[in-house]
Parts: C-alpha cells; sequence; structure tokens
C-alpha cells in the first residue's frame, strides 16, 4: 500500500529484516511510531536500531518488521 504523507511524500509499508532496514524508516513498537535514526551491524547478521527518540532495538537476522518507508523518484 502506498499513500501521500503531509508534504507531499510518497510512503508505503514495507516488510523489513535486519538486512534491509534503512535510516529513516518508521517501525511501530509498542504501540509508538519510532524513526530508525542509526544502524549498527552486530555478529551473525544482528542489527541494533537507534531511534530518534534514544530507545534502542537489537533484531536478529530473521526478524521480520512492518515499516513505513518514504518512496523516493527516480
Amino acid at each position: 500500500m502506498t499513500a501521500w504523507a503531509p508534504g507531499g511524500a510518497l510512503v508505503g509499508n514495507v516488510e523489513v529484516t535486519a538486512a534491509t532496514v534503512q535510516r529513516g524508516d518508521v517501525i511501530q513498537v509498542g504501540g509508538r511510531a519510532c524513526r530508525v535514526r542509526d544502524l549498527f551491524q552486530l555478529p551473525q547478521g544482528a542489527k541494533q536500531l537507534v531511534f530518534e527518540s534514544g530507545e534502542l532495538l537489537t533484531i536478529h537476522a530473521r526478524t521480520r518488521l512492518v515499516a513505513v518507508r518514504s518512496l523516493r523518484r527516480r
């Protein structure tokens, strides 16, 4: 699903894993939308996500989450 966000940006829901998560993705955690500020690679394909709020989330290589991502025009 894609939709227009405030400000005219085109956004869509995507399934992300440790291999595909990107800075700027918005992931809902515990009922709160959290934007990924930074990523750190961990052993065995895991990643630690740092959200703009300062919270951390470590995801396993096979973890799947739904995120909202701004789609860029090429």
